[in-house]
């Protein structure tokens, strides 16, 4: 009887104190609220014991409701009270910190020493010099993409925007990213929702991703369009041109927009319906197997007027890339870059499956395409860039020691845009203008100080890595190899990246002779007439 007394003690407080308000009989417009507050709390209550879809609120009524209250705000309360500094949900509270400091034009040293257990499994760090080289200038790290077969190669920066759509992002946001990446010399890859008014407005450097929605250059029936590719594609502020095979957030899903993120402008920019929800298909219509995505890259190469043209794609199946790159032996026509998105990538909603268990890390596949381009001898044609949860410049480093010639980031730059990492991209209710189409909250988005702001993380950044540089003794980001890290294995054991990862000779998957059987037996698998394994 006390437990069944102390459950209700919330509904007897408020019918006393409805009774003693109405017994009192108050006068003017706070009196009477005083008393109507807790008469509204006995309805609830009653209501609560009626209704059948909750039990908690059943045997707990009106302060059962407290739960739901503060299970609404947990995610705020860890993310502004308890979480670690250094707790990735997905980015730490440190790696958060940086980008807004280096946006800011604040500085990001810190004082003290390091916070991070340096004797802990998986910590990495960088081998500095003896010997430390001059700073080089950060200007000069930039990277040539385009092979013998493109007529116009770009010269790119070392860190570049990665891809995120107009629809997916606000149109201030995407002006503040733009005009940032035209004041800071680097590139601004569109995502897969076309290129936008607002991507055009400050004349940044754009790489055009065409998925398979080919949206902006799609015909009524949804396949691709040539004539409105050339019409896009050769205007002189698009730069390269990115096939996406895949993203990182939800790899063999297809992307979604829901439809009221869906404007008359979003539509008019990739050609679909006002409203409804934009879903890309989760394969291309213009090419079925690796032969014809070859074809397709000529066509696209032609049409563009000669600009590099690419492909990105979260790894999955191995024998499918290494299709793609056998077919590119056999058709002699070879992509000029590989773009490889991480599994753990991802600025876009997606179904929680497919966030946490579908696609390969970034690292694994970018070592899967380092070697497989190496083994089959088309490294020296195909540059390659990543994107995958980077924020600093030792992240940067990292990935161009084993193998990549660039990197991109996507939530870094939402960052510097202003992001506090609400996880509400998919609502449409950003707090801060950067993923919503709402325009009274694009408003929070002041696009020249942001711009600002995304220009400086760039240039900082980019900054501390010629400084990680000099500390190694290098010069150029070109020259980082594997033997430039190390990556502790225990608490008493570390070794240097290329005595913890495999690396393939160049031509070494051609001749058939390849000691590792994951390498060999997945390149006899792979087709180039299918997509499909052959048998072994």
């Amino acid at each position: 009887m006390k437990f069944r007394l102390a459950r209700y003690t919330a509904l007897a407080l408020c019918i006393v104190l409805a009774a003693l308000g109405v017994a009192m009989a108050p006068h003017g417009f706070w009196g009477r609220a005083l008393v109507a507050l807790p008469i509204i709390l006995v309805a609830l209550g009653v209501w609560d014991l009626i209704q059948r879809e909750h039990s908690v609120l059943r045997n707990y009524p009106v302060i059962g409701h407290v739960r739901w209250l503060v299970e609404m705000i947990r995610p705020e309360l860890r993310q502004y009270l308890l979480e670690d500094e250094d707790e990735a949900t997905p980015f730490s509270r440190a790696q958060r910190s940086l980008v807004y400091r280096r946006a800011k034009g604040v500085s990001s040293d810190h004082p003290f020493g390091t916070l991070m257990d340096v004797y802990a499994r998986d910590y990495e760090f960088m081998q500095h010099s003896t010997r430390p080289a001059d700073p080089p200038d950060p200007a000069s790290f930039r990277i040539t993409i385009g092979n013998d077969q493109c007529a116009r190669p770009y010269s790119a920066s070392v860190f570049n925007i990665s891809a995120m759509s107009f629809g997916s992002l606000s149109a201030a946001a995407i002006r503040a990213l733009n005009k940032g990446a035209a004041m800071g010399g680097f590139y601004h890859d569109t995502g897969e929702g076309s290129i936008s008014p607002y991507h055009r407005e400050f004349g940044g450097d754009i790489v055009w991703e065409v998925a398979s929605g080919y949206f902006g250059c799609r015909g009524e029936d949804g396949r691709f369009d040539p004539g409105r590719f050339t019409e896009q594609a050769t205007t002189p502020q698009v730069k390269m041109i990115e096939i996406k095979l895949s993203q990182g957030a939800k790899p063999g899903h297809g992307g979604i927009l829901p439809g009221k993120k869906v404007t008359e402008e979003i539509a008019r920019t990739r050609g679909v319906p006002a409203g409804v929800d934009c879903i890309s298909p989760s394969r291309h219509s213009a090419f079925s197997t690796p032969l014809e995505m070859m074809a397709f890259v000529r066509e696209l190469r032609a049409l563009s007027g000669g600009k590099p043209v690419g492909f990105k794609l979260c790894i999955g199946h191995p024998w499918e890339l290494m299709g793609i790159v056998k077919a590119m032996v056999e058709s002699g026509t070879v992509v000029d870059f590989v773009v490889v998105d991480g599994g753990e990538g991802g600025t876009g909603a997606a179904p929680v499956e497919f966030s946490d268990h579908i696609g390969m890390p970034m690292r694994e596949g970018l070592l899967l395409v380092n070697n497989v381009l190496t083994g089959a001898g088309l490294r020296g044609q195909v540059k390659v860039g990543v994107a995958g949860r980077l924020v600093s410049a030792f992240d940067i480093a990292v990935v161009l020691a084993i193998g990549a010639d660039w990197a991109n980031a996507a939530r870094g730059y939402m960052f510097a845009l202003g992001c506090i990492q609400s996880m509400n991209c998919h609502t449409n209710r950003c707090p801060t203008g950067v993923a919503t189409q709402s325009l009274s909250r694009q408003r929070a988005l002041v696009v020249p100080d942001k711009a600002e702001r995304v220009r400086r993380f760039h240039d900082r950044t980019v900054a501390a890595l010629a400084d990680m540089l000099a500390a190694a003794g290098l010069s150029h980001p070109d020259e980082l190899r594997p033997h430039h890290l190390s990556h502790r294995l225990s608490s008493f054991e570390t070794r240097q990246f290329d005595q913890v990862h495999h690396f393939l000779k160049d031509g070494e998957l051609l001749g058939g002779g390849c000691a590792l059987p994951y390498y060999r037996d997945n390149w006899a698998r792979a087709r180039t007439d299918s997509f499909d394994p052959a048998p072994l």
